[in-house]
């Protein structure tokens, strides 16, 4: 069984993550239960900007918070240096209420709303990431009105699909996202932007997808990218300072996957940047990236308290959590594929093959098909693993079900984050219904 971060077994047989007990966790915090291990999110933090300085290239490496966004995970990113990708008002306001430099943070969406954009301006963030062409109209009224600038980012679709899931794949050239590359529309973008009085035009920006395990697509996207900046610079004689080439960095959620460690993502993006712009004279930009699963999602595990279990004679045993796709909807979603121990038995063989299914009422809702465990009972402490990213940001009421707590783990230490909701949570926001008096 691959652990993870400074996951250990001790001398009861338990699984420690952050050097506490996972069992003492889970009796503390109940279940289900996110736990972090942070110092593996600082780990990662530093192996990706280490690349960067070690090169003497200006960057930022920006945490793509969608990944997992509350007030605490912002204030770590922020200890580290790390710049903020957001996606809407709420992680926006998220980050400004955790003391987040707001110079540091940049906006993303495909729909972002006049409110959401105004927000940006009065908050004086870093960067917004463009995406259309109606949200370039709507930036240019928002300047001229708050006279106030902005920097931005064209975001582009080059045209590049790398290879993942096609729910989770964002570059190629049919895509919601961006301008398209081919086409032209990138560069009648660029004709609208780059000599606007307010809006400052920084570069472009691509995302290629997600869990990619190689490095011929970012390379490829390189090329692209700086040699569209290069075409701009030789109509124009206008050089965009910046090249965002966005996340996607694979990270290892069973034994099948073998994701690179962050140093081979970043030098071969460098060296693409660095050729392409030698061959093209043109200057070389600061690059920018995005990480998000890669920085959250090992560090993440989610414990579950183990409760029915069921034996369909011929075809699976069955072993059902108190959580399941309220707390992982990916999954259901798309197929995603987990790893996992039971926590109070790590030290054990797996003798027996079990379906962890989850507690809602859909057939659909099994968190692993074919988990190899220990013999499990009512009880047992179920840890899965790589839960960081996208476990607690798609968390869902389904069924009312309590969207679970989240912990800090970290040398030893291990303290409250996101408190459990509560069954007063649930309808807090609920109005009563009044029936209608009929007049006669």
């Amino acid at each position: 069984m691959h652990l993870y971060g400074t996951q250990t077994i001790n001398d009861q047989g338990h699984l420690t993550i952050g050097g506490t007990d996972s069992v003492e966790l889970a009796k503390e915090y109940g279940t289900p239960l996110y736990v972090y291990d942070i110092q593996l999110f600082r780990e990662r933090a530093k192996a990706f900007q280490k690349t960067f300085e070690e090169e003497n290239i200006a960057y930022q490496v920006a945490y793509a918070s969608k990944a997992f966004s509350s007030i605490a995970i912002y204030q770590v990113a922020a200890e580290e240096n790390l710049s903020l990708d957001v996606v809407s008002a709420g992680e926006l306001y998220t980050a400004i209420q955790s003391g987040f430099p707001k110079e540091k943070i940049h906006f993303h969406g495909n729909n972002k709303s006049e409110a959401e954009l105004r927000m940006a301006f009065e908050e004086e963030i870093g960067c917004i990431v463009v995406d259309n062409f109606h949200e370039i109209e709507l930036l240019k009224t928002l300047s001229e009105q708050l006279k106030k600038p902005m920097n931005v980012l064209l975001r582009v679709t080059p045209g590049i699909e790398a290879h993942t899931h096609d729910y989770i794949t964002t570059g190629q050239e049919d895509s919601k996202f961006g301008f398209d590359l081919i086409n032209g529309q990138a560069d009648r973008a660029f004709h609208d932007t780059y000599q606007h009085e307010f809006l400052n035009l920084l570069g472009l920006h691509c995302h290629i997808g997600s869990q990619i395990f190689d490095t011929a697509a970012f390379r490829l996207a390189a090329e692209k990218l700086v040699g569209k900046m290069s075409d701009w610079k030789n109509e124009f004689d206008f050089s965009c300072p910046v090249l965002n080439l966005g996340g996607g960095f694979g990270i290892r959620y069973t034994e099948e996957d073998e994701p690179l460690e962050p140093a081979v993502y970043v030098k071969e993006m460098i060296q693409a940047v660095k050729e392409t712009s030698a061959a093209a004279g043109y200057p070389v930009p600061e690059i920018w990236i995005e990480p998000g699963r890669s920085l959250v999602g090992d560090a993440g595990t989610t414990l579950y308290t183990i409760g029915s279990m069921k034996e369909v004679p011929g075809t699976r045993k069955y072993a059902a959590v108190d959580g399941g796709m309220s707390d992982n909807i990916r999954p259901a979603l798309y197929g995603a594929k987990y790893s996992s121990l039971i926590a109070n038995k790590a030290n054990e063989a797996a003798t027996e093959q079990y379906t962890i299914a989850g507690k809602c009422c859909e057939s659909g809702d099994k968190l692993i098909e074919q988990a190899d465990l220990p013999a499990a009972e009512a009880g047992d402490i179920l840890s899965v693993f790589c839960t960081g990213a996208y476990g607690y940001s798609m968390a869902s009421n389904y069924n009312r079900i309590a969207r679970p707590a989240v912990v800090f783990v970290e040398n030893g230490d291990h303290q409250l984050v996101v408190e459990r909701e509560t069954l007063h949570d649930m309808v807090k926001h609920d109005l009563s219904y009044k029936k209608q008096v009929e007049s006669k």
